[in-house]
């Protein structure tokens, strides 16, 4: 059982047309990285809890055939005003018989983690590894190795161990998730708090690869992650005088002009004109059909499906969604930033910029480290974007 039916608002404006679970990571959709390790441990029978922008999901894994599983589709309608994960699993109630996996839609995870899990024993188990920010989660504390209590986003440290949201139950799960959402509590935590004082919760500890995306920034980590797994893969044209060293796959229909210098690992997809003179440093995706234009810098990124990025710019620790067009001498270097989020402030330690799609920019226009700005924009020639800008917003 595979969640994926959030809406991710923490993370536009890269979810205002697309799932949390198909935003692209080292160009692929970070679902299909739960499926594919799913599908290496023989576990081909899949079930996917759908909700936000559900035919995006659906069209593009259809039965699953191409990745060798199968796959249903079970939608969840929201019925209660905070939908939880418990109320997203208990969707599927009478539809699994017996022991089931169930993983969240929005996690990088690796097959030999799955492996971890099938190996252990007991009848309830929870994936849990460790997390510089465990306020982020929910914090394991164990005694030995069982879990004596899980806390959801505590406000003081308690631990660095965290529940990575993979478990393994038994189908008579949804006897106590029923229970337990009548008292008015739909999340999993409360459940497994309900749980866990009679019967024992495994902790299957993991140093495995596992990476989650909260924040828009959470994307560069992600993608960084991913991309340690790819390998060398080259189509496409590449011109005479273009370096590459380490990791870099290119994608077919993809030109790759002279002088350009690539530092893997990179991954460049399908149908993108490169150069001539463009400089990739390490952890950048480039998605489909991208134009990047002469004398480019380009670090730690993630530009995704359809970029246009003009010449003579420099983008470092940045994300640039579908469709973004940007003209030339375009700055967005990074730095350390505080990040106002809904109204909250976060601390990020290196962060260029976060553009949605769609948006239009003009020519020498530079951007502080840590601006959001949002789907749909234009922004004139000249600007010096120092604020988070709101979608379908114009700055002349």
């Amino acid at each position: 059982m595979i969640l994926a039916a959030g809406e991710g608002t923490r993370l536009r404006p890269f979810t205002t047309s697309e799932p949390k679970p198909m935003i692209p990571i080292a160009n692929r959709p970070i679902l299909e990285y739960a499926i594919q390790a799913l599908a290496k441990n023989g576990i081909t029978d899949i079930t996917i809890v759908v909700g936000y922008k559900k035919e995006r999901i659906m069209t593009h894994f259809q039965d699953g055939k191409s990745l060798g599983v199968k796959i249903n589709y079970v939608e969840q309608k929201k019925r209660v005003a905070k939908a939880g994960t418990a109320y997203a699993l208990s969707m599927v109630k009478g539809k699994v018989k017996g022991d089931f996996l169930l993983l969240p839609g929005d996690n990088i995870i690796s097959p030999s983690l799955i492996g971890d899990l099938l190996k252990k024993n007991g009848k309830y188990r929870i994936v849990i590894t460790e997390s510089e920010n465990p306020s982020k989660y929910g914090v394991v504390e164990l005694t030995g190795d069982y879990v004596r209590n899980i806390v959801e986003k505590p406000e003081y440290h308690i631990s660095n161990v965290i529940s990575t949201g993979i478990y393994k139950f038994s189908d008579d799960i949804f006897k106590i998730i029923d229970k337990v959402m009548k008292t008015g509590k739909y999340d999993l935590t409360s459940v497994l708090q309900t749980i866990i004082p009679d019967t024992k919760l495994t902790a299957v500890k993991t140093s495995n690869v596992w990476s989650d995306v909260v924040y828009p920034w959470d994307i560069l980590e992600m993608n960084a992650v991913a991309l340690r797994k790819c390998g060398t893969k080259t189509s496409g044209r590449i011109d005479k005088g273009v370096t590459m060293k380490g990791p870099v796959t290119i994608g077919e229909g993809t030109i790759i002009r002279s002088g350009t210098h690539i530092m893997g690992p990179v991954v460049i997809g399908e149908g993108c004109e490169i150069g001539p003179s463009v400089c990739i440093y390490p952890s950048t995706s480039i998605g489909d059909n991208v134009r990047i234009g002469p004398f480019t810098v380009l670090e730690n990124s993630v530009l995704m499906d359809d970029v246009q990025l003009s010449s003579g710019s420099y983008v470092s620790h940045s994300v640039i969604g579908e469709g973004v067009e940007i003209a030339p001498q375009f700055s967005a270097v990074e730095a350390e930033a505080h990040v106002t989020l809904d109204e909250e402030c976060k601390k990020v330690q290196r962060l260029g910029v976060l553009i949605g799609e769609n948006t239009v920019i003009g020519s020498q226009v530079s951007t502080k480290s840590g601006i959001i700005i949002g789907s749909d924009c234009r922004i004139g020639h000249h600007s010096k974007v120092d604020c988070n800008i709101e979608s379908n917003t114009k700055v002349m």
